[in-house]
């Protein structure tokens, strides 16, 4: 009723905002939700995924990395409870890292980088991220079972307080960059590993949140939307995942995504 007494061209101003915001909204959900399955299906939660969609959407650093942090923690929530279901999950080979990694991780989520500074940060990250994604596609599987070995004390507290802070400063959740090393490491196997980076995604995400409150005011009114649809892609991924799916070919397209969101946050 009161827009009926606007001037037309105001009217008209109001209703093509809406239905852009609108239209963003859904496409950002279904994008989302791709993401997820994508992610899920190599035992990831996706925040890399989220950030560079958001990037190419033209989001503010803060919306960026709160956003893509609760997205990561709902995703890596699922991927925890599905690993745990199957009996899967080793507390043994989860906390060496997430000791140092939860504290580190809310100083992180706590650093608040500035546009100029965050994009080009976040943009190597996701380059790094590619990289990594690429090289555990092209290399071996998995490793060994039988000489798989459990990662020193010392070198699994370093690593999970470096990738915890790094992960906390851009909402990148952590697990895209764990799950490499402990497979390059050969300090598991790769069902180990996704366990292992899936309830590290969920400690260090939910962390990194905390850490980052004061900027909690930034994250878009359409969350409860797109945690709707991560969580419905979390599901599905999880479960085309670890029975249809070539693990190799989904790194492979992840790695080229990340790659041109990476290239274009830079440059």
């Amino acid at each position: 009723m009161i827009l009926s007494g606007l001037p037309g061209g105001t009217h008209a101003c109001f209703l093509d905002e809406g239905a852009r915001v609108d239209f963003q909204t859904a496409v950002l959900s279904l994008a989302f939700l791709l993401v997820a399955v994508v992610y899920a299906a190599v035992g990831q939660a996706g925040a890399t995924g989220y950030i560079a969609l958001m990037g190419v959407a033209g989001f503010a650093p803060l919306a960026m990395k709160t956003t893509a942090l609760a997205l990561n923690l709902v995703v890596a929530a699922i991927g925890t409870a599905f690993f745990l279901r199957a009996g899967r999950l080793s507390w043994r080979n989860v906390w060496p890292f997430a000791v140092l990694g939860f504290p580190f991780s809310v100083l992180g989520g706590a650093v608040h980088l500035p546009e100029h500074v965050y994009f080009p940060v976040v943009g190597v990250v996701l380059i790094f991220s590619a990289l990594q994604m690429a090289r555990t596609a092209v290399g071996r599987g998995s490793s060994d079972p039988e000489t798989a070995v459990q990662p020193p004390f010392a070198a699994a507290l370093v690593t999970g307080a470096v990738i915890g802070f790094v992960s906390g400063t851009t909402g990148t959740g952590g697990g895209v960059f764990l799950a490499p090393v402990i497979l390059s490491m050969n300090w598991g196997t790769a069902r180990q590993s996704a366990a292992t980076t899936a309830v590290y995604n969920l400690i260090n995400s939910a962390a990194a949140l905390i850490g980052a409150y004061a900027g909690w005011d930034e994250i878009p009114r359409e969350l409860p939307i797109w945690l709707v649809a991560v969580a419905a892609g979390g599901f599905a991924g999880a479960y085309v995942g670890s029975r249809f799916m070539s693990e190799r070919w989904l790194r492979s397209i992840l790695a080229i995504l990340l790659l041109v969101a990476g290239v274009k946050l830079v440059f």
